[in-house]
């Protein structure tokens, strides 16, 4: 059994210290308050990983629309260029038959 990195006989040497520190009937009041801490501590951390992980899947849906903006605008531009240069053929063949 190790929590936290410590051992049973380390446990058992903080029970006893404890022990002697607030008494008997401290004891579990004591147990109890640590306990809450703790749990809050655990609540809290859950709450920012869920935080962190929704605004990661923001940040990547911005991503994936930003790339495909850009995508659909090169394709419009491309498309452009081409009917540009074939509005230039079409100008050189007509100044070529007259």
């Amino acid at each position: 059994m190790n929590v936290f990195g410590i051992g049973l006989p380390e446990m058992a040497l903080i029970f006893v210290v404890a022990l002697l520190i607030f008494g008997p009937k401290k004891l579990p009041e004591v147990g109890r308050s640590l306990g809450k801490a703790i749990r809050g501590f655990q609540e809290a951390s859950k709450e920012f990983q869920n935080e962190f992980q929704k605004e990661a899947v923001q940040l990547q849906e911005a991503v994936k629309t930003t790339a495909q903006l850009d995508t659909k605008q090169t394709t419009e531009l491309e498309t452009k260029q081409i009917e540009a240069a074939k509005l230039e053929q079409d100008t050189a063949r007509s100044a070529q038959k007259s």
